[in-house]
């Protein structure tokens, strides 16, 4: 009994500190939260290795939905010619809570607090924002399916 008491204020801990869903290879979390590591530390080849071949892709950019064979490649193309376009720079995501997870056998859908601080013109802006992920359970773990980015227009950051 002490033991399992040990082990689940062990498990608590963990969670609180916000290690397990990044950590666990069988928590169909892990590709979302390794996902936006990646893509923050600039590693896209390690971010487009957390989805399918083919995910479906819905973003705020034009033309705003990406499917089909190089559907990330051409996502990520668009964005980065629509932020030079606009001046957008230093885009970083901040991944929040996980508002929602649910599972059935090897399909997931799990839904994330955001929140994408950048500089428009130099001027720091900031989006609070949701992301909404379908994953599907492969012989190599849990990938991402799709995505969508969702949330109300920048504002102004008083960081």
């Amino acid at each position: 009994m002490k033991n399992t008491k040990n082990a689940l204020v062990m498990l608590c801990a963990l969670l609180v500190a916000g290690g397990v869903a990044a950590a666990d290879p069988v928590d169909p979390t892990a590709p979302v939260w390794q996902f936006i590591d990646a893509f923050n530390r600039g590693d896209i080849k390690a971010a487009e290795e957390t989805h399918v071949a083919e995910p479906i892709i819905i973003d705020e950019v034009p033309p705003y939905q990406w499917q089909g064979r190089d559907s990330f490649k051409t996502w990520l193309g668009d964005l980065t010619k629509n932020d030079t376009a606009a001046g957008v720079t230093d885009g970083h995501m901040t991944l929040g809570d996980v508002i929602r997870r649910e599972v059935s056998g090897d399909h997931a859908y799990v839904v994330a607090a955001t929140d994408y601080s950048f500089k428009l013109k130099g001027t720091p802006m900031h989006e609070a924002s949701q992301m909404t992920f379908a994953l599907r359970k492969e012989k190599a773990g849990w990938r991402i399916v799709g995505w969508t980015f969702a949330g109300p227009k920048p504002v102004r950051s008083a960081r």
